[in-house]
Parts: C-alpha cells; structure tokens; sequence
C-alpha cells in the first residue's frame, strides 16, 4: 500500500488539534503553521495526482484491514482529481485569509484544518458509512466558518443551516441502516457487488434506502427543490468562507456520481439507474430556478449565491447523462465553477468596504477604486456566465455536445441557452447599477475609502487566471478528464481493486 493516499486526511487532522493545544492565543504561529499544512497538502495531492494518471485503483486498507471489514481509502483519477482541486482552493483561501479576515473571530484556523479534513475524507473514502462520518466532520467545521465574526443575522441563518443538515444527516443514517439492513454490507466495492443479488422481496428496501441517500446528496448538491438553505446560509456567511464552501456543493455531485455510477448504475439489477429519471428534470429545474433568482437579486451576494445554484444545475445536467462524455463534460465543468464561483463570493468581500454604507445591495453609490474593481466584476462576471473566451463557455459547450444524442437534447439546448442569457442579464444589470451609475456624495466630506489590499486582489486574480489556464489548456483538460470519466464507468475495475477478483459467494447479510 501507498501510505502517501492517507496524509490529505492524516495532515489536517494531527494540525487542527496542534494549532488549539499550542498556538490558541498566537494568530502569527496559526497562520504560519496553517499555510504550511495546506502547503504540504497541495505537495500531496500532486503527488497523489500523477499517482493515479496510471489508471490503476490503489486501496489503502487503514489497519491492514481487509476489506469489506476494515476501513478502505481509494485513490483513482476522479477522488485524485478531487482532492487537488480542494488543495489549490484550501491554499488560496488559506492566504486571503491571512490578509486580516481570521482577526474578525476565534480559531478559524483549526476549523479550516477540519474542514480540510472533512471534505478531503469524502472525497477519498470507499466505505458509505464513513463518508457520512467525513460529511458530519466537514459540516460541523463548516458551522464554525460561517459564523466566523459573529452577528444576529450570520447566527439566525447558521441556525437554519445546522437545521436543513441535522435533518439531512438523519436521513443519511436512515439510509445508510436500510441498506446495510439488506446487503449487509456498507463498502463500496462490496455494495457493487451485492445489489444484484438482492432477493425480489428486498428489493423494494433497497429502492427506498437508494432513494433516501439520493436525496441527502441533492440536499448537499442544492439541487432544485431541495436548494433553498443554499442561498440563505451563504449570503450570511463571510465572504471567504462562501468562496470555501464552493468545494461543499460539489462533494455533493460526487457522491451522486461515486455511488450511482458504482453502487446503482448499469450492473445493480432491480435497482439499476433507480435515480436517472429524475437527475436530468431536477437539474433542469435547478437552472431555472438558479437563474430566476439572479435575476431577482436585490444584492451582490444574493446574485452569488444563486449562481452557485445555476452551476450546479449546469453540472448536474452533464452528470445527469451517466455516459462517458457527459461525466467528461461535467468533471471539465467542476474544476470551472469551483474556481470561478470562488472568485464571486471574494469579489463582494473586497467590493463591500469600497462602497460605505451601499455594502452589496444593487443601488447606486460612490465607489472607491471604481476602474480597477469594475474590472474584477467584469472579469468574475464573465467567468460565472459563461461567456468567451473563458473556460464557462468551453464547459457549457462540452456539456451540448456530450447531449447532442441524448433523448432529451433540445429540452438541454434550450435550457442551457436561456438560462444562460438571464444569467448574462442578471450580471449586466448588477454591474451598471454598481458601477455605471455611482451616486454622489450627499453633501460634506467623502467618507475615506479604504485602500485596497493587494494580497486579496492577487488571490483573486490567481483563482482567476486558473479559469484562464483552464481555457488556455482546455484540449490535455478535456482528454484527462475523459480518462477519468471512463475510469468511473469501469466500475469492475474498482471492484477487483478493492475485494480481488474472486466474487463473494452470497448477498445479504454476513
């Protein structure tokens, strides 16, 4: 086994305890080890990349467990693909914040270590069971972010936030004993395995456990109807936390790609593609809804929050395809928005103070550096919608392409276009009321405007140029992702990875 496949989870979990017990009342030794941690982290998941550009399924058995029995870790393309995405996100995070945002309150620092955790555990374990230990870990790290700072309305939302994911969660464990019930078995590989053989009498058991997981993975995705906590909980979130949490929409888009594609797609029997008549409508509906509510936004961040919803509406489409091209499409699309989404929510944290009491509400008001920040909206603008020559166009047009044979194509034509111009009108408007009608100062002295610091702006710029790279090498993008997308579908290999090739003898219980 390659040890190396368990440090993304061994490194943030041995730093947050260490920055609390040592380095609790010393902001500069937390930053510093903090920065060193996500540092070491990204060193990691480049290594763990080119690791797994050979194409083999490594399982890393924790204990020396075999599995079913013990807990697995499993290193491919698309969990490699994953985890450095979350590490070059985590490091730009990680310095933005470093600008002054983690003064505004306690232990940020060791909160964005467990998140680190969380959401890096989701992204590499093979076992249901701990993925739903690594989601509690990664929400319970993320209601600390959110209510970063403090305040009435930060702490009413979080309420609302912690309520939407304990239900979530509940449903999640439902799921997860409803299923063992029947298969008696809660790893991956094994489910694979097992769900074929499930008896007729049980298979409706199964249906409903298949469901029940479905949608706490939507919940988590924010897809449509199950998105309204998204834009709440996010506009009362700090800026920085916001652009962090755009890795926690897509864990959910994992996971419905990992386990529908492995433990429910083509080769699960009776309950064979039990979700795919409902993935392509529930997307569509997502973009919609996403778009209408950029539309209806009364301020940057609303805007924000409800682009996050019509992206996701946008990858789930691909995803939604369960082919080769449409997971290629759709994976493209997610190194896109996460970036790009990213750069959204630090926009309106360096916008805000630059425009006095106006914060982010969409009305006119005197704006300081106006030529240099009308720029980066300009820029973040034309990321998020989607328009040349930025990856968002390239993404959106893999996405048509990969639906082209599709069933439902002009249904995705037509909804991907449409909802695309509203998004376009919803930027356009945001940005001629921020920018192009700045009101006067009401009498007396201009208030002082702050100067901008240049660590924030040279992440944003950073996570921007990372769209641009995207664009710029979107042909070796595109094929890596192909390779990963059909790795995915080859869920025999993961199979044979994971238990050998020898199948186990019986379904049900042990």
């Amino acid at each position: 086994m390659n040890h190396w496949i368990i440090a993304p989870l061994v490194l943030p979990a041995l730093v947050a305890p260490l920055l609390i017990l040592t380095a609790r009342h010393n902001l500069a030794a937390q930053r510093v080890v903090s920065i060193a941690a996500t540092l070491a982290l990204l060193a990691v998941a480049i290594g763990l990349y080119g690791l797994a550009q050979d194409g083999t399924v490594r399982p890393y058995l924790v204990g020396a467990w075999p599995a079913p029995y013990g807990i697995v870790l499993i290193l491919d393309r698309l969990s490699a693909t994953m985890v450095l995405l979350f590490a070059v996100l985590a490091l730009a995070i990680v310095l933005y914040a470093t600008a002054g945002w983690d003064t505004r309150g306690r232990h940020f620092h060791p909160l964005f270590q467990f998140q680190l955790l969380g959401v890096n555990g989701a992204f590499l374990t093979g076992d249901v069971f701990n993925l739903f230990v690594f989601f509690e870990v990664m929400l319970i790290a993320s209601y600390g972010l959110m209510l970063h700072g403090g305040g009435a309305q930060r702490l009413k939302a979080g309420f609302q936030y912690v309520t939407i994911n304990l239900i979530g969660s509940t449903l999640f464990l439902f799921a997860v004993g409803t299923i063992y019930a029947v298969t008696g078995t809660l790893n991956m590989a094994d489910l694979a395995r097992k769900v074929a053989a499930v008896g007729a009498g049980d298979t409706a058991l199964l249906g409903v456990g298949a469901v029940l997981l479905f949608m706490v993975f939507a919940l988590k995705a924010s897809v449509a109807p199950l998105h309204g906590w998204l834009p709440t909980a996010y506009a009362a979130a700090p800026g920085l936390s916001a652009a962090l949490f755009m890795i926690m929409t897509k864990v959910g888009a994992y996971t419905i790609l990992r386990v529908y594609t492995l433990i429910f797609g083509a080769d699960a029997g009776a309950v064979a593609g039990i979700v795919t008549p409902w993935m392509l409508p529930a997307a569509l509906a997502t973009l919609v809804v996403g778009a209408l509510g950029m539309l209806a936004a009364r301020s940057l961040l609303s805007l924000a929050c409800f682009a996050v919803v019509w992206s996701m509406g946008s990858l789930l489409v691909a995803f939604g395809l369960f082919d080769a091209g449409g997971i290629g499409a759709g994976l493209y699309y997610v190194l896109h928005s996460t970036m790009a989404g990213a750069t959204l929510f630090l926009l309106v944290d360096i916008l805000v103070p630059q425009r006095g009491g106006a914060e982010d509400r969409l009305v006119p008001a005197a704006v300081g550096h106006p030529v240099l920040l009308s720029g980066l909206f300009f820029a973040a603008a034309i990321a998020m919608a989607g328009l040349p020559p930025l990856s968002g166009f390239l993404g959106k047009l893999m996405i048509m392409e990969a639906s082209r044979d599709s069933g439902a194509a002009p249904w995705i034509w037509a909804m991907l276009l449409a909802t695309s111009l509203v998004a376009i009108l919803a930027f356009a408007r945001a940005g001629s009321v921020l920018f192009w009608k700045p009101a006067a100062p009401q009498g007396g002295p201009a208030a002082a405007v702050p100067p901008l610091r240049p660590l924030p702006v040279a992440v944003f710029a950073t996570l921007l140029g990372a769209t641009v790279a995207l664009t710029a090498f979107a042909g070796p993008v595109r094929r890596e992702m192909g390779l990963t997308a059909a790795q995915i579908l080859d869920t025999g290999a993961y199979v044979r990875a994971v238990l050998g090739p020898a199948p186990l003898a019986s379904a049900g219980k042990p």
